[in-house]
Parts: C-alpha cells; structure tokens; sequence
C-alpha cells in the first residue's frame, strides 16, 4: 500500500508543490512551524533514511540542498535547519525549515496559513527552485 507521501509525489492527493525532479518532490507542510517549512521526499518508497542505498542518499540530500538555496532565496533567514524525525510517516522524509534562531525549529508550536498564503509561498519557493 502506496503510503500518503508517495501518493502527493504521484499527484494523487493535492499538494502545494515547492520543487520537483524524476526521483525527488518538495511540497510545503500542511502543519508548518514556519511559513516555508517544507517536506522533501523520495519518489520510491523507503521508510527509513538510512535504509537508501549509499548513491540514493547522496542525491536525496543534493536535490534537498538545491531546495533550501531555494527556501532561502524566497525567504530570507540566517540558515534553512534541517531536520529528519521520520516517525509519522513510513516514507523517508526531510524538513527543511527556514531559521533565524534555534527556536525556530519547535514542532510543538505551529502556525496557520491560508490556502492562498501556502499556494504563494509554495509558488515563491518553486521559482527560485526552477532558476537554480
């Protein structure tokens, strides 16, 4: 059974798309801690991060690298975190969020975004994406 993940990469379920390439897909979180908190995901199904081969981790965490450059470039801040948990979703997955301080990075304090300000900031995140 294709997890949730694997099903917005496949355009199944709606997303707001940040970037995207053959083997790799970015869309925001549903639940950001900051605006332009995003997820970065395999299209092939693998739960654990460690659990990729040597040469597909190293391209997930390029394509990762270009999406940050990107967030960063949309959303000026001092450092894009990076964070792997990876417990609610059976499906590998990186969270890139847009810091100025550590606090920033609080998965207990969320923020609420209207479908249009997601729809912006994902659109404002693809295009820097798309000049890289």
């Amino acid at each position: 059974m294709a997890t949730i993940f694997s099903k917005i990469a496949a355009g199944e379920i709606p997303s707001y798309k940040c970037a995207e390439d053959d083997k790799f897909y970015a869309f925001l979180d549903i639940n950001p801690v900051k605006q332009g908190h995003t997820l970065v995901v395999p299209r092939k199904e693998i739960d654990y991060i460690f659990d990729m081969s040597d040469e597909d981790l190293a391209a997930f965490e390029v394509f990762a690298k270009k999406v940050a450059i990107a967030l960063r470039n949309a959303f000026p801040c001092k450092k894009v975190a990076q964070v792997v948990l990876g417990l609610e979703v059976n499906h590998a997955h990186i969270h890139l969020i847009p810091i100025d301080s550590e606090a920033d990075v609080d998965f207990h304090k969320h923020i609420k975004l209207s479908d249009e300000e997601m729809k912006a900031t994902a659109e404002k995140i693809y295009e820097e994406f798309k000049k890289l």
